[in-house]
């Protein structure tokens, strides 16, 4: 049997969800969750096979919930299942640790599909989130020979979070100001790290100012 945990604050989305799994034989929904807070909790006591994780939840996000359970080491493996495919939401779910990105109007199929895909070890994309990863790839791929473009490979919101953390902000206090999850500014500033090839805040805000991003 695959284990499955739901983390959706939508109840009856969540309900017409277990509805569909039950229909397979092979999966049991052994938990839901209302928002990420309740998740991480969650699989702390069940330690399902896979999540199916809703991105925009209160207390903690989607986002920064799947990045606390891959902190965590737990053997849980993340599908991030959402209404949003917008480039933000794909990048940072995958960067926290999700395997797995789908849409809520997604087939039952593909959805088992992604289920199986996930237990197995396995990826399942989105078709038009598989599109923006490729997408990226290729950006990044120009970044990496022409350094002086990596500030252009920088999400809008990156961009703010790196702005915050010129001025000395910690992630707690970038999170106050920006209005997102403390979980979520530690994504973009490993993101930041990654794009402008940096090992550091410091190094990151010297580069910044050298791209004229500040």
């Amino acid at each position: 049997m695959i284990r499955i945990l739901l983390a959706d604050d939508q109840a009856l989305f969540v309900e017409g969800l277990q509805t569909i799994l039950r229909e397979q034989a092979d999966f049991e929904v052994v938990g839901t969750a209302a928002n990420g807070e309740q998740a991480v909790d969650a699989c702390r006591a069940l330690v399902p096979d896979v999540v199916l994780m809703d991105l925009r939840m209160p207390v903690l996000d989607g986002v920064g919930a799947t990045h606390r359970l891959t902190e965590l080491g737990l053997s849980s493996r993340v599908i991030a299942l959402t209404t949003f495919d917008d480039d933000e939401s794909v990048f940072e779910a995958l960067r926290a640790g999700a395997v797995g990105y789908l849409l809520k109007d997604v087939s039952s199929q593909q959805l088992a599909d992604a289920i199986r895909a996930a237990h197995r070890g396995a990826s399942f994309l989105e078709p038009s989130v598989a599109a923006k990863i490729v997408a990226e790839f290729a950006r990044l791929s120009k970044v990496v020979a022409h350094p002086k473009l990596a500030a252009s490979a920088l999400s809008q919101r990156e961009l703010e979070v790196l702005r915050q953390l010129a001025t000395g902000a910690s992630n707690k206090e970038i999170a106050v100001r920006l209005r997102i999850a403390e979980g979520t500014v530690k994504n973009h500033v490993t993101s930041i790290f990654e794009k402008l090839q940096v090992p550091d805040r410091t190094r990151a805000a010297l580069k910044a100012r050298d791209l004229g991003v500040l």
